[in-house]
């Protein structure tokens, strides 16, 4: 019993804190949007009485060494939950999402956070849809070690920089190396299955990195990758601004991302393009699966029609709640969903990768019980996203499905926020 009180309080400190997190959005624009965070946790609520995995927190005791540390100096860190029978030599390494900080201003206040410092991490998380420890709720990767790495850096650990005055560390590539080197020491190097993923800032971060996640094992061992929501568009908000690009100006400059940025990007375009994943994709090596939602909420939210590009408040409703959108603006919506799919052509004529693009307005699914695997999950020809990650991974079958347009999909778990 006093289990499942502490579980309650946990995850209602979860939630509170996404809510300070969403306030800091609109004062601070662009710090604590974690819409991510909230898809990962809210469907946990409903399960605070009945049997939670909860995983503990491990700090990465060396980390201070290779000077990877969090932007407060503290050390990175991460949950492990370790496989068992046939998953014993199979990893899975989730990378934690939570947004990005682009200036002193938006990181000095991120370090006070559980996104900025292991001093505000939660000591037990919850491992819930991909990494869920029940049959039931995960079928392919139940028995795998499972890892959700810590998001402590601000840039999809990639920064490599500091700012001595502010007493702000971008190190976010040290701290992937260092977790990295951490989990081999503890048998990954042993692995002969391994999958790299991530959910919004994470699944960018999966994206760049997938290549070098598939550097670590030997050619023999099964390696692949999934992005979820992590297909961030260079696109044009309702002002006619690119909210976004300025905010990856920020963010790239800022932490000195660009030298860890995949080469073959640089070569031919400026960093911040090479930040957005739609000029990654297609030049991945390893296999990726990308998962997204064809009206991504937080890239409705905070790239296409945040409050700074929509003064009038002609978005506000349609922003928060789909059904209270208009036609005119549907229709831009829709104009977002045909960028989305002419990004991943070039990507979908690879046979070794997979793609479930659905029609909801959702961001990530995988983290979430509900939409990953559960008798109502999302669907697309009747298979919900966890068998069609399975049957990817495992290669029982391709998968590259792409839904109908909104509104047809009567199996979406659509997000509507108050």
């Amino acid at each position: 019993m006093a289990r499942v009180f502490w579980t309650a309080i946990a995850i209602a400190l979860v939630f509170s804190n996404w809510v300070d997190g969403f306030e800091g959005y609109y004062e601070h624009q662009f710090n604590e949007t974690e819409l991510s965070l909230l898809e990962a946790h809210e469907a946990s609520l409903s399960y605070a009485g009945s049997n939670l995995l909860l995983v503990g927190l491990t700090l990465v005791q060396n980390a201070a060494a290779k000077g990877a540390v969090c932007l407060d100096g503290t050390l990175p860190g991460y949950h492990l939950h370790r496989g068992y029978g046939s998953g014993a030599n199979s990893w899975l390494i989730n990378l934690e999402g939570g947004g990005w900080c682009n200036n002193i201003r938006t990181c000095v206040y991120r370090k006070k956070t559980r996104r900025g410092s292991s001093d505000f991490m939660e000591k037990e998380i919850p491992f819930t849809g991909i990494l869920s420890n029940k049959a039931e709720e995960n079928p392919d990767f139940i028995n795998w070690n499972r890892v959700k790495l810590r998001y402590c850096d601000g840039a999809s650990f990639s920064g490599d920089s500091e700012d001595e005055t502010a007493e702000l560390q971008f190190r976010g590539q040290r701290i992937w190396a260092a977790a990295m080197e951490d989990l081999m020491s503890k048998g990954m190097r042993f692995a002969d299955q391994a999958l790299l993923s991530g959910c919004s800032a994470g699944g960018l971060a999966t994206i760049i990195h997938c290549d070098e996640f598939r550097g670590l094992f030997p050619v023999t061992s099964r390696v692949k990758c999934l992005s979820d929501a992590g297909l961030f568009l260079d696109a044009i908000d309702v002002s006619g601004g690119r909210t976004l690009r300025n905010l990856y100006s920020g963010v790239v400059g800022l932490q000195g991302a660009q030298k860890n940025l995949p080469q073959i990007c640089t070569n031919h375009l400026d960093p911040i393009s090479c930040f957005f994943p739609q000029n990654l994709i297609a030049s991945v090596k390893t296999p990726l699966f990308i998962l997204n939602a064809a009206y991504d909420s937080w890239q409705i939210q905070s790239s296409l029609a945040p409050p700074s590009a929509d003064p009038h408040g002609y978005w506000h409703d349609c922003r928060l709640n789909h059904a209270k959108c208009t036609a005119p603006q549907i229709q831009y919506l829709q104009g977002f969903r045909n960028h989305m799919l002419n990004v991943i052509k070039d990507f979908a004529r690879a046979n070794q990768n997979g793609l479930f693009i659905n029609s909801c307005f959702s961001h990530c699914q995988t983290e979430r019980q509900d939409t990953w695997f559960a008798d109502n999950s999302p669907v697309i020809r009747n298979k919900a996203i966890a068998l069609a990650v399975g049957d990817w991974y495992f290669d029982r079958a391709g998968v590259k499905v792409i839904d109908c347009p909104y509104p047809c999909d009567n199996t979406c778990h659509h997000l509507i926020f108050r």
